[in-house]
């Protein structure tokens, strides 16, 4: 199987984090954790429970880097795959039922998961250009703290005690900013 420079330093890395490398850990952290917070985010619509989701994902990550065998398929996933059961369990535990359709769910992982880091899709669906510029308008109209704090989290894929480290705001004016902005995110781009 021929592998891309993205694909073979993921398989790299988690070689070493399951040698206990603990560098090759953060720069697998940096390299997946956005693309885990995105996909945590869409199976279970809550930021702070997707947040827990990708925790024990990577905690599950690093106990069991050494078990990874290529063979059966890519990094990433494989981290997917962790992250998914991660999610479910967290809805379990937590007395929820999600509010996606199972089968969904399990699409979008297995789309995610598909997806080659070294060539990613060039389709562009034709809706998504005026979509885009709504977004783009609707973004506009938030506070800085609003924008800056929702671009940090779902573009950035930071976590919400990272966006207020870096802006130096305390953690719950950071979660307010996010609640508030997506609400009037929702109500500018359903009018």
């Amino acid at each position: 199987m021929d592998h891309g420079p993205e694909t073979d330093r993921l398989h790299d890395l988690l070689t070493a984090v399951g040698t206990g490398d603990r560098r090759a850990f953060d720069a697998l952290y940096l390299r997946l954790s956005g693309r885990l917070h995105a996909v945590a985010l869409r199976m279970l619509r809550d930021a702070d429970l997707a947040e827990d989701a990708v925790h024990d994902a990577f905690v599950q990550i690093w106990r069991n880097a050494g078990r990874y065998d290529r063979a059966r398929g890519e990094v990433t996933a494989w981290a997917i795959g962790i992250l998914r059961y991660r999610a479910l369990d967290l809805l379990r535990r937590r007395g929820r039922e999600t509010t996606a359709d199972p089968v969904i769910v399990a699409d979008l992982a297995d789309q995610a998961a598909a997806a080659d880091p070294d060539n990613p899709p060039a389709f562009t669906p034709p809706e998504l250009p005026g979509r885009l510029n709504r977004l783009d308008t609707c973004m506009a109209a938030l506070s800085d703290g609003a924008r800056g704090s929702i671009r940090l989290a779902y573009v950035d894929g930071l976590s919400h005690g990272e966006i207020a480290g870096r802006t130096g705001q305390p953690l719950g004016t950071v979660k307010s900013w996010i609640r508030r902005g997506l609400a009037a995110l929702k109500e500018c781009l359903e009018q």
